[in-house]
């Protein structure tokens, strides 16, 4: 198969996966926890001139919320877990360009550059010091490349079934996805075949046998809540459709952590097989917390108490915004 033809499986692949899924206030805690935006939804306009949706809800510290898929929007991580935090930070959602409900860039200006200029025009444009961000899934990825552009409009890291290496998350999908195949059903690859052939070839037969959601959830009733969900705001997919072009997001920046100064939060699912089981025991943060929970790619939704606990906790103990 060409280089051309894994794209287009890998797309075809991606957009199946997107369809499956896609307490107290800080400052009662006595701390400073920053400007009080406004809530509500806003259009805000890129330096090169793409729409992007931006929607303030909740109370407290200014939080970011920097969704995965790639391409998802912020939709259904809002109402499958991250509203459940709006008592606990002020939660900015942000739909990525060509993502959700907003722009496509005409250009196809995508580069994992790019989409953190986004996030940090967007903090200009609030008049936001500093921010924390919350990141799921891909989004780590932005998230974590954010933080190295800019460590010090960052007072801390959320990260919840973070993906740092892309490549190595495909793996593991790759190989726990065949194990959940019927011997019949496997793809006919051998073992050396490239991997992104081998994780679209896996991803297409896993939706034959309708058994993809199990990559990242463990029922297949919390699946279809997450489906009936994304379904209620479909959103633009241009962004997953051309993810793959841009050689930045296939790169490792679990190595990377080791030099961002912020306090993380590091939310993983013992059963995740879509960020990868054991994935983040690669990060290198220095002031990193991790919490290792049951289940799989959705420990919002999957395991709210404790992840409210555990956000809650953190925040609380986060340094006042400067």
């Amino acid at each position: 198969m060409s280089a051309k033809g894994f794209l287009t499986v890998l797309r075809a692949a991606l957009l199946l996966l997107l369809g499956v899924v896609c307490g107290q206030p800080v400052a009662a805690q006595g701390r400073k926890a920053g400007p009080v935006l406004p809530a509500g939804e806003m259009r805000f306009l890129t330096s090169d001139s793409v729409e992007l949706f931006v929607k303030i809800a909740g109370r407290g510290r200014p939080c970011l919320v920097v969704h995965g898929g790639p391409g998802a929007g912020s939709y259904g991580l809002e109402h499958l877990g991250a509203q459940a935090l709006e008592s606990q930070l002020q939660l900015i959602y942000l739909d990525q360009r060509g993502s959700g409900r907003s722009a496509s860039s005409p250009r196809r200006a995508y580069g994992l550059a790019r989409q953190v200029q986004d996030l940090e025009e967007l903090r200009q444009r609030l008049n936001l010091p500093q921010w924390t961000l919350l990141a799921h899934s891909f989004g780590g990825v932005i998230a974590t490349a954010y933080a190295q552009r800019y460590p010090s409009r960052v007072s801390g890291l959320i990260l919840v079934n973070a993906v740092l290496n892309p490549t190595a998350s495909l793996a593991s999908m790759v190989h726990y996805g065949d194990s959940l195949l019927p011997a019949a059903a496997r793809p006919a690859l051998p073992a050396t075949a490239p991997l992104p052939q081998r994780f679209g070839a896996v991803m297409q037969a896993l939706g034959q046998q309708q058994l993809a959601y199990q990559l990242q959830y463990a029922s297949d009733t919390a699946a279809a809540r997450a489906a009936r969900v994304v379904r209620q705001s479909p959103g633009n997919h241009d962004f997953a459709a051309h993810v793959f072009d841009f050689a930045d997001y296939g790169q490792d920046y679990a190595p990377a952590t080791a030099q961002l100064p912020m306090p993380v939060l590091v939310l993983a699912g013992h059963d995740d097989f879509t960020a990868g089981p054991r994935a983040y025991q690669a990060f290198r943060f220095p002031r990193q917390r991790v919490l290792l929970l049951p289940g799989r790619h959705n420990l919002l939704q999957e395991q709210p108490a404790q992840t409210q606990a555990a956000v809650r906790t953190f925040v609380a103990a986060l340094p006042a915004v400067r």
